[in-house]
């Protein structure tokens, strides 16, 4: 026995040093490494359960390209499969109700288009793929409906050419005069004229309908003048089948002045009557997305805010009874966001998606209006089975991955108390698994701290690679956008914390009053005092951090933030010295100016309480224009400051960091200016992220750490 136990021993002593051996030979990430890794897309389940559909993309740093291709996984586990590799790529594939075809878009021969191919489900192979769209115009968001005869699609159109003969090819013909027109003005009579990194021009998207064996698309919204669905960043689709297959819902907002709107409505349309006119059934004054009918044809769930002009109310979810046509709010006390929702297949319950405290969890909501977690994780895009739940999960140490969820819940649902429930959380993905394992990507460590009114505040840290707790780290304080945004246990591409601790950094990160996860009461805590209470958490969050972390060296921070960051950034430029340098990408400078220089109106006329002239000849206090106006401190502005703003942003036009820039230059405030011509609010593109990435750890450095001789 002391023999064995001696052995016992031994391979115990020899396994931890080979676990400490390897992680002493990881290294810490760089930007390349981040570009290496494949980066995962949207996911869908065949019908009988047993194939996980899903896109990923492959960045080349050399070649400054982005292409996804499709892929496969078996649902029960087993070793994912690439299908497709054309240098066009392939996106958005979807699985035939009969498990025989995939649909999927790409631009391998031209314009995107639609394709299909066979699929065998034994072997999860697909065929030769066919194109069966060649609209001028282009096609997206392609959907089966749920006999497989019909595909959905949208594509961005002339109203006006819904009225001739061949309206594609009056569609042609208008792309074609403006692409050769030597005249390359614009004549605007409505605004809105510009959105997010475009000019509108005289397109609007609409749906369209082909048959799954081929034909002439149909348009289902003829001569409409608006977008149909709206413009959307992404998320759930903004249209889904009757289980029938002969009726849709769609998103559509029919305001005058969609510039000053949130209010987007469901339609429903029949299919099967030519002259079938859209019927409205939301009332509520603000917007109402993601329709999804039930399994068994009663009810479409949807997502709802209930108050105007506000984009960041509580999305609530909501029941419409297709018999009674009365809509019920499911969860009433329900203090959170609904950010996703998927029908079980026995209609008895969806499966939500909802930010709490950081992470994106999976809730299971019955129609009777009860609900309780299921698995808590960044998790998003939930599909269902009768006993299975799959979705993609990401953490601040991995991209993100597919997972199935096995859910086996016992007892009834009781309102919102937390019953007995297990969930056997399997990782069916290893898209990076070989790169990651080079890597040094320390775990992210949570805080809380009280601030003002009574109320406590998240925060989180991430130390650096190979960190040492007897020595000082400089620090850089992130600050995230939104403002209505949060930071918390998930990977990104443009603001990786781990890339930015990588070089030797502390990462703090702040969830301060504006971040969601946390009831709509802390959301609403930012309207109207951008510069306030916001402002006292991050400073009482990183106070905090300092008193509690003695590995902090407090006299080498740095503040980094981007859109609503980016405006904080600006406002603690002329607020506090305690940082060595500031970092301010894209944010707002001048209240007012950005005020006529951005295309979503409703987003400040809400956050400032009105439009600027409603303040004139009143005293400054009650103008928050005014009164949070970083640029009204220009003469408090000192730290060294490196101003980033991109022409193609029109959320927050570039005149916001010229301004800034010339502001600093003036004052003589050390200070550099990063301009992309060819970005907009976010940068994506592989080498101007690279640039971004190396600018922005340069600046930091010079001032935080200690000059090389």
């Amino acid at each position: 026995m002391q023999a064995l136990t001696k052995v016992i021993t031994i391979c115990l002593l020899a396994i931890i040093a080979t676990t400490q051996a390897s992680a002493q030979t990881r290294r810490p990430m760089t930007f390349e490494d981040m570009m290496k890794m494949r980066r995962l897309g949207d996911i869908d389940l065949s019908k009988d359960g047993k194939w996980v559909l899903f896109s990923a993309t492959d960045v080349d740093l050399e070649k400054n390209t982005k292409t996804s291709h499709l892929w496969i996984v078996p649902a029960a586990g087993g070793k994912e499969m690439a299908l497709t590799a054309s240098l066009a790529g392939e996106s958005r594939g979807r699985f035939s109700p009969d498990g025989k075809q995939i649909l999927f878009l790409s631009a391998r021969d031209g314009g995107q288009q639609i394709y299909l191919a066979s699929f065998d489900a034994d072997n999860g192979t697909i065929g030769e793929a066919h194109k069966l769209t060649s609209i001028s115009t282009e096609a997206d968001g392609a959907t089966w409906s749920p006999d497989g005869q019909n595909i959905l699609f949208t594509s961005s159109v002339y109203p006006d050419c819904a009225t001739t003969p061949d309206p594609d090819a009056c569609n042609k013909t208008r792309d074609e005069e403006q692409a050769a027109s030597k005249v390359k003005a614009k004549i605007f009579t409505t605004l809105l004229y510009r959105h997010w990194n475009a000019f509108a021009g005289d397109k609007r998207s609409h749906l369209f309908l082909v048959p799954a064996s081929g034909g002439t698309p149909r348009d289902l919204n003829t001569g409409d003048s608006h977008e149909v669905p709206p413009f959307s960043l992404g998320g759930p689709d903004a249209y889904a089948y009757a289980p029938d297959g002969k009726e849709i819902a769609f998103e559509e907002n029919l305001d005058p002045v969609p510039a000053i709107s949130t209010h987007v409505d469901i339609f429903t349309l029949r299919l099967d009557d030519p002259a079938a006119k859209p019927v409205k059934i939301t009332t509520s004054l603000g917007g109402n997305f993601s329709p999804a009918y039930s399994p068994d044809g009663k009810y479409i769930a949807f997502r709802s805010q209930a108050r105007a002009g506000y984009e960041s109310d509580k999305f609530r979810l909501m029941l419409y009874d297709r018999q009674s046509k009365q809509t019920t709010d499911v969860l009433p006390k329900f203090d959170r966001w609904v950010d996703e929702l998927a029908w079980a297949p026995d209609s008895s319950k969806l499966y939500l998606v909802s930010g709490k405290n950081g992470s994106a969890e999976i809730l299971a909501a019955t129609t009777k209006g009860s609900w309780q977690p299921v698995a808590i994780g960044e998790f998003s895009d939930i599909h269902a089975t009768s006993n299975q739940v799959f979705a993609t999960m990401a953490s601040v140490t991995r991209p993100s991955e597919v997972f199935n969820l096995k859910t086996a819940i016992e007892g009834p649902y009781a309102g919102n108390d937390v019953l007995i429930h297990s969930t056997n959380v399997t990782r069916l993905t290893h898209l990076n698994d070989s790169i990651l394992s080079q890597l040094d990507l320390p775990k992210m460590d949570t805080f809380w701290f009280p601030s003002i009114g009574n109320v406590h505040v998240q925060g989180f840290l991430i130390k650096p690679p190979n960190f040492d707790p007897t020595k000082k780290s400089p620090v850089k304080f992130l600050i995230h956008g939104g403002p209505q945004g949060a930071w918390g246990d998930s990977w990104s591409y443009r603001w990786n914390a781990e890339l930015l601790a990588a070089n030797g950094y502390v990462v703090i990160m702040i969830n301060p009053r504006g971040s969601t996860g946390y009831g709509q009461a802390f959301v609403d805590g930012v309207n109207g005092d951008w510069g306030g209470k916001p402002y006292i958490d991050l400073m009482r969050g990183l106070d905090y951090a300092e008193r509690s972390f003695p590995y902090i060296d407090k006299t080498r921070e740095c503040a980094l933030g981007a859109s609503y960051g980016g405006y904080m950034a600006n406002w603690i430029l002329g607020h506090t010295d305690r940082f060595k340098c500031i970092v301010t990408h894209d944010g707002m400078f001048n209240p007012v100016s950005a005020y006529g220089t951005t295309e979503e109106l409703w987003f400040n006329e809400w956050e400032f309480k009105g439009k600027p002239w409603d303040y004139y000849g009143k005293p400054a206090a009650t103008d928050p224009y005014v009164k949070w106006s970083p640029a009204l401190a220009a003469r408090n502005f000192k730290t060294p400051t490196l101003v980033i703003h991109s022409q193609l942003d029109y959320r927050l036009d570039v005149s916001e960091g010229f301004q800034l820039f010339t502001t600093l230059q003036r004052q003589n405030v050390p200070s550099k200016m990063l301009y992309f011509p060819d970005e907009g609010h976010w940068v994506l593109k592989p080498q101007n992220s690279q640039l971004w990435y190396k600018t922005v750890n340069d600046w930091v450095d010079q001032y935080t750490k200690p000059k090389q001789p």
